[in-house]
C-alpha cells in the first residue's frame, strides 16, 4: 500500500526521488516476504535429495532479489543524471508532502514492531528486516527535507534520485553480502568456538585440542564438523564414544548437528 501510495505521488508530481523512494518501499516489502517463504519452506522435512533440509531456500531467493534491487538502483541513477542534465524543476504537491509522512511514520512503526518481534525470538533475520524497515523511514526523511528545498533548487530531486538509489543498492549488498557468506561457508564465531572447547573439557580428561572447525547453515538446520586430537594407543570403541558423547552434549546445548574427525596424537593432519 505505501509502495503504491509513493509511486502515485511520484507519478503525479514527477519526481524521480519519490519514484525511486517507492521502489526503495518496495524492496522492504520483498526482503519481508523472502523472511516468511523461508520460515515455511525451512519447516519442511529432509528427504531424499535434500538430506539436510530446504533452509536454503531463502538463501536463493534473497540472492535473486538483491540482483533485482542493483538492476534497479542502477536504473535510478540513471534517471537522476538525465534529471540533472535537463536542470528540470519539480514542482511538489501537498499529496507528495503527505504520502512522504505517511510513509515515515508507517515504516518506523514497521521497524519498531519487527524489532519487538526480534526480541522476544532471537531471529537475525527479522531483526535485519526492522532495519531495512528503518532505512526507508529514513530516505523517506530525506526525500521530505527535498520537498522544501525543491521549490528553490532545481537539482534537489536529481541528487535525492540518486541518493536514494544509493540506498537500494547499499540494501542489496547487505542482502547478497549475507547470503554469499552463507553460501560459501563461515566460521564459527569465536564465542562458539569456546563453547565447543568447554564441552570437549567437560566430556574428556583427555586433552583433546579441538581444531580446524568449519559451519554449514542450512536454515534453522546447522552442520559443524572439526577434528580432536586422542591418544595413539586408545581403542577405536573408546575413541567413538568420547566423540558421541561430545556430539550429543553439543546438540543439547547448541541445536548444532556435529561431525568430529578423530586424530592421533602422533600424527599432524593435513
Amino acid at each position: 500500500m505505501l509502495f503504491i501510495l509513493k509511486f502515485w505521488a511520484g507519478i503525479a508530481t514527477g519526481s524521480i526521488a519519490i519514484i525511486a523512494d517507492a521502489w526503495h518501499t518496495l524492496s522492504d516489502s520483498l526482503t519481508s516476504i523472502v523472511v516468511v517463504i523461508a520460515a515455511k519452506v525451512s519447516a519442511k522435512p529432509a528427504d531424499k535429495e535434500h538430506p539436510f533440509g530446504h533452509g536454503r531456500a531463502e538463501l536463493i531467493a534473497a540472492m535473486i532479489i538483491g540482483m533485482l534491487l542493483s538492476v534497479v538502483a542502477f536504473n535510478f541513477i540513471l534517471e537522476g543524471v538525465k534529471r540533472l542534465q535537463t536542470k528540470e524543476l519539480v514542482s511538489y504537491s501537498i499529496f507528495a508532502i503527505v504520502a512522504t509522512v505517511i510513509s515515515v511514520i508507517a515504516k518506523e512503526g514497521m521497524a519498531q514492531y519487527a524489532f519487538h518481534i526480534a526480541r522476544k525470538t532471537g531471529s537475525k533475520s527479522v531483526r535485519a528486516d526492522g532495519w531495512h524497515h528503518r532505512s526507508d523511514a529514513i530516505s523517506s526523511l530525506v526525500i521530505l527535507a527535498g520537498i522544501f528545498l525543491g521549490k528553490q533548487i532545481w537539482w534537489v530531486d536529481g541528487v535525492l534520485g540518486i541518493i536514494v538509489a544509493l540506498l537500494i543498492f547499499y540494501a542489496a549488498y547487505d542482502i547478497l553480502k549475507d547470503a554469499i557468506n552463507i553460501m560459501m561457508g563461515e566460521t564459527p564465531e569465536n564465542s562458539l568456538i569456546r563453547q565447543i572447547e568447554s564441552i570437549c573439557k567437560n566430556e574428556s580428561l583427555l586433552e583433546l585440542a579441538p581444531h580446524h572447525f568449519h559451519i554449514h547453515r542450512y536454515g534453522d538446520h546447522t552442520e559443524m564438523t572439526f577434528h580432536i586430537r586422542l591418544p595413539d594407543g586408545l581403542s577405536i570403541f573408546d575413541a567413538h564414544e568420547i566423540a558421541t558423547r561430545i556430539e550429543k552434549h553439543i546438540k543439547e546445548d547448541t541445536g548444532i548437528i556435529s561431525t568430529i574427525h578423530m586424530e592421533p596424537e602422533g600424527i599432524k593432519h593435513y
